[in-house]
């Protein structure tokens, strides 16, 4: 019983820390190395700020193929599949219920949701045999560097027409009617992420000025951090009795995807529901093709590995949930344009829905 609690509380304990380290001090580093480059918003926003948000998931994909040979690889497939999960479900249906329905730019949308269902289909085209080789990890990275030219392309021609123009008028005429008004749970953590930040500020500095260094001091931590992630996923679930993968589709999931949850409600209460729904949908696209793609990469480069295996018992079924969900969540927002509060509350059911059957199959494995 102590060492499931002990690796419990090691998980909880990570996941707010890898939090705080990601938003506070990785992300403020990649803002100022985009900065400096001058990239576009677009491109920043799909490159660098991605890789930000979504840096706890890639480690943990990373330290989880490197540990013990490959041997738990699915803990880190398990986290992305279950955070995308998490991000179209949660993080949207949340938003939806806080700010009383979301309105949303429906060409923006149409773009992420669609380049998002491509990279479903890459993962399902990969996962077919049950093994990933070199040529097809690649193919992923190939496909990102597609996404960010499909969304230069993109934003030039919405520019054209005056589309973009007139839906950011309206999502800031938006903005100026929400309250400020912050739940309790949203006030502890930022109580919490206040105190982590100061212990953190001494050791890496004003993230603005030392961007650098505190650019490579987080991602040290960030894979300190989740490779006891792993580690903890490992005896965690060992003590309770089910397939590390299924604690990774759900804890660790939800845990690694709570700081844009709390970011998307934040947006969604400023009368910003495009942001939030593109910010859940986008994140998706990047832990896909890149949070799955690299590591494997990294490890049949330099490891001299014929091929990953990958479990796909239940894997199957979560890249099916992905593709249902995404159309379900798109048949909503297509609906007048707007993510209903209803609609929001529909989609938390489906995600408790979700793992009550992730955790039923995997006891009765």
């Amino acid at each position: 019983m102590m060492e499931i609690l002990g690796s419990l509380a090691l998980i909880l304990a990570s996941v707010l820390i890898l939090a705080v380290i990601t938003e506070r001090f990785f992300i403020p580093s990649l803002d100022a190395i985009s900065t400096r480059l001058k990239l576009s918003d677009e491109v920043a926003g799909a490159s660098l700020m991605a890789m930000g948000s979504s840096a706890p998931e890639l480690a943990i994909a990373l330290m989880a193929l490197l540990s013990g040979g490959g041997e738990h690889s699915d803990v880190g497939i398990g986290a992305i599949v279950g955070s995308a999960v998490f991000n179209i479900l949660v993080i949207t249906g949340v938003s939806a219920v806080v700010a009383g329905g979301l309105q949303i730019h429906v060409y923006s949308v149409r773009r992420d949701i669609f380049y998002y269902l491509v990279s479903i289909g890459y993962l399902a085209m990969v996962f077919f045999d049950g093994q990933v080789s070199l040529i097809e990890a690649i193919l992923g990275l190939v496909g990102y560097c597609f996404y960010l030219v499909f969304l230069a392309l993109f934003r030039l021609a919405m520019t054209r027409f005056k589309k973009i123009e007139v839906e950011e008028a309206a999502d800031v005429a938006g903005a100026s009617e929400a309250a400020d008004q912050k739940s309790l749970a949203i006030a502890v953590w930022h109580r919490f992420e206040t105190v982590v930040e100061t212990v953190l500020q001494r050791l890496m500095g004003a993230p603005g000025q030392n961007f650098l260094w505190t650019f490579l001091a987080s991602i040290a931590l960030i894979i300190v951090l989740s490779y006891l992630l792993v580690e903890a996923t490992i005896v965690f679930s060992a003590g309770i009795g089910i397939p590390p993968v299924i604690v990774a589709l759900t804890l660790l999931a939800a845990g690694t995807s709570a700081p844009d949850l709390i970011a998307s409600v934040d947006v969604a209460r400023a009368g910003r529901g495009g942001m939030a729904v593109a910010n859940a949908v986008g994140s998706n696209t990047f832990d896909l093709l890149i949070g799955l793609a690299l590591p494997w990469t990294v490890a049949l480069a330099f490891q001299g590995l014929g091929s990953i295996h990958v479990g796909m018992e239940d894997l199957w079924i979560s890249i099916g949930i992905l593709v249902a969900t995404t159309l379900i969540l798109f048949v909503f927002l297509e609906t007048k344009r707007v993510l209903s509060r209803r609609e929001g509350w529909i989609l938390l059911l489906l995600y408790a829905v979700f793992v009550f059957y992730s955790f039923i199959s995997g006891t009765a494995v």
